[in-house]
């Protein structure tokens, strides 16, 4: 059997985004392991940009509209990988069309679930339009990989694929970054930390009222960039939070090391890595039950606490609960290997 030589990828931009860090992390790890590997980018330029592996090629189309990765069947007709790595739920469309514009000279592609198969911000019209896409992804994708045994199931019954053939395959771990960029305000000496864009998904705003209404009233520190940055920041005035928001972090674990905990507070979520971070420099974890993975993240009591998302008084007594209970011992997180297991799924798709 031969081997996957050359992997390529694709993503929209370098601007922010746990799946285009995870894939910039795979990227480094599958060329020192003696690939080739192409990132098509639509603009690579941003705080990620940094990370990008220094051997990687780099095709910029020079555009962050997620139209212009249409593009992509032309780039994968001259850059001839072995391989497609589709980076996550986002980018399936792109790898759907890829399909249908070349047919039979596709190479095989292998799309990682990392976004939340049932969405609970769909209407009844749009959750059916959503599920039947799912179930059409085993016609365009040659193997789905799931980051969690819990996501695996999902994802079977979602898109009727039998579990066996839903390889699961966890993100690299993050590692600290020397030299990184510092934040740019000053962290209090005490406050509560939140990684995440200022998106409508992230529900922020449910933090930020929580807050408010805790024994013990800290600085609220949220990593990420977004369009409700303004608002957020209205509702903390309003309320009285000290809410503070420096941006992107090139480095964001010295950050929730020295947080009092983590709180993710989301709709819905694929696999959140900002959970598996914390806990592995210490920090405790509060988190609502934005996917089936948050319930296997938190796997022991002393790491932190699940809620339900609609109900602001678990929220306050689970976040006032972690401000002054013992911190946990840094936990392992897994995925040393995933590197070399994404490799081997690889190369099962090879020709003999």
């Amino acid at each position: 059997m031969s081997s996957a030589e050359h992997i390529l990828s694709y993503a929209q931009t370098l601007r922010g985004g746990g799946v285009e860090r995870a894939l910039l992390r795979l990227a480094g790890e599958w060329i020192t392991l003696g690939r080739r590997v192409t990132l098509v980018i639509g603009a690579p330029d941003g705080p990620l940009a940094r990370e990008l592996p220094d051997r990687a090629k780099v095709v910029p189309l020079g555009s962050p509209d997620y139209r212009a990765l249409l593009s992509l069947p032309r780039h994968i007709r001259a850059q001839r990988p072995d391989v497609i790595f589709c980076a996550g739920s986002h980018y399936t469309g792109v790898a759907a069309w890829t399909r249908w514009r070349l047919g039979r000279q596709t190479p095989p592609i292998v799309g990682k679930v990392s976004n939340a198969l049932v969405r609970p911000d769909h209407g009844a019209a749009t959750g059916l339009a959503h599920a039947l896409w799912l179930r059409q992804h085993p016609r365009f994708l040659d193997r789905v990989v799931a980051m969690t045994p819990a996501s695996a199931v999902q994802t079977a019954a979602m898109m009727r694929l039998s579990p066996s053939l839903i390889p699961i395959i966890p993100n690299p771990p993050a590692r600290p970054m020397v030299g990184a960029a510092p934040l740019g305000l000053p962290l209090p000496p005490r406050y509560m930390l939140g990684v995440g864009r200022l998106a409508p998904q992230k529900r922020w705003d449910r933090l930020v009222t929580a807050v408010a209404a805790m024994r013990e009233r800290v600085p609220l520190v949220i990593l990420g960039e977004g369009e409700q940055r303004e608002s957020l920041a209205a509702q903390a005035r309003a309320l009285g939070v000290e809410l503070l928001l420096p941006g992107h972090a090139a480095d964001p674990l010295p950050v929730m090391a020295g947080a009092a905990l983590v709180a993710l507070t989301s709709d819905f979520e694929g696999t959140p890595g900002v959970l598996r971070e914390a806990l592995s420099v210490g920090t405790p974890v509060v988190a609502t039950d934005s996917s089936p993975a948050v319930a296997e993240i938190i796997a022991d009591p002393a790491w932190g606490t699940m809620v339900p998302r609609e109900d602001p008084a678990a929220l306050i007594v689970a976040l006032d609960r972690w401000m002054v209970a013992p911190r946990p011992e840094p936990v392992t997180p897994p995925g040393n290997d995933s590197a070399a297991r994404y490799l081997a799924l690889f190369d099962s798709l090879m020709p003999a």
